[in-house]
């Protein structure tokens, strides 16, 4: 188990703890289980109350808003690379009642590229995940889509631009591994009813992005140690 006691290292969440006032334990296990399970946040705060701890469902929401952009921002640092081959693909999300778009991509091994929430669902939108994830893993050799028109013109708008050379192959047999990677995302989500604002949308995601690439072993430990997915979570923020 992580000591707590530990000096934090990260300036930034140094500043945004210091305006709270419970246990640096406390705050962490309420945020990990907020985009680890499918729990709701009124959930959480029943299960702290059984264990002796008195915490608003609000308050929770509060720390995860604050706490997840720095432990999601540390995590891309220390993410592994992936492989070079890849799976392109949106699901939806629900939004202040409206649909928006998730866009995700996975290795031929089912190990998280990265993922990009956006208002529409076009070449644009699609374009900017791409350029996101080349930006953190570097061009790939090919990547896998289905027929979509949007996704097609963006990887090709890319190709161009860049003077890259990507392989594209629209086959949806070979992107059942994204579609099924999906599942993980949605059924933390799905407790949640939709998201009340774009902004926090995209925070509570990255977030559950997080912790579903830290369960798949997507994140650099030190050598010869052995964590649990938990420990890794905590060890983001010291």
């Amino acid at each position: 188990m992580l000591d707590f006691r530990q000096s934090l290292i990260n300036s930034t969440l140094r500043k945004v703890l210091k305006r709270f006032h419970y246990p640096l334990e406390v705050m962490l296990t309420c945020v990990r289980w907020y985009v680890a399970y499918p729990l709701s946040l009124r959930h959480i705060e029943e299960m702290m109350q059984e264990r002796g701890v008195f915490v608003d469902h609000s308050t929770v929401h509060r720390w995860a808003i604050k706490m997840l952009p720095v432990l999601a921002a540390v995590f891309r640092n220390r993410k592994r690379p992936v492989g070079k081959s890849w799976r392109m693909d949106e699901t939806y999300i629900k939004v202040s009642g409206q649909w928006k778009y998730l866009y995700r991509a996975v290795d031929r091994d089912g190990e998280t590229v990265d993922f990009l929430l956006t208002a529409k669902r076009d070449k644009a939108a699609a374009r900017r995940f791409l350029e996101r994830a080349i930006n953190l893993h570097d061009v790939p050799e090919k990547i896998t889509i289905d027929k979509s028109g949007a996704n097609t013109a963006a990887i090709e708008s890319v190709k161009t631009d860049a003077c890259v050379d990507i392989l594209m192959r629209q086959n949806k047999y070979l992107n059942n591994i994204i579609e099924q990677d999906h599942r993980a995302v949605k059924r933390v989500t799905q407790p949640m009813l939709g998201f009340k604002s774009f902004w926090s949308a995209r925070i509570i995601i990255a977030g559950i992005e997080t912790m579903h690439m830290i369960r798949k072993g997507q994140m650099k430990c030190p050598d010869g140690t052995a964590m649990s997915a938990a420990q890794q979570f905590y060890r983001l923020a010291a």
